[in-house]
């Protein structure tokens, strides 16, 4: 199992559009990877008393029985998804890709 996790760093004067990537870029990666996706997720950093200010804005992350089952999903999309970035950002994303060690929900 492998995780793909797309991360938008903070930073000073970023433009993250919470609203058009929940609910425009999400359901049309969603679609378009189709049952490539075991699971997901998004997170949005958020600032806390006592706590230091969050390194990402927001992160999604794909679940996959294989990176090579998510890659097969995503290649035809690609060009739609990738062009679909800078409605909802300016922030130029890093990417991490992870073998799942343990889980639990």
């Amino acid at each position: 199992m492998v995780r793909i996790s797309i991360l938008y760093p903070a930073r000073a004067g970023a433009r993250f559009d919470v609203d058009y990537y929940i609910n425009r870029h999400v359901p049309l990666a969603l679609e378009y990877l189709g049952d490539a996706i075991e699971g997901f997720s998004v997170d949005l950093g958020s600032q806390r008393p006592h706590w230091p200010e969050p390194a990402f804005l927001a992160m999604a992350h794909y679940l996959c029985e294989s990176l090579e089952a998510f890659e097969v999903a995503y290649r035809p999309h690609a060009q739609a998804l990738q062009g679909d970035v800078t409605n909802y950002t300016d922030i130029e994303p890093r990417y991490q890709i992870s073998d799942v060690a343990f889980q639990t929900s």
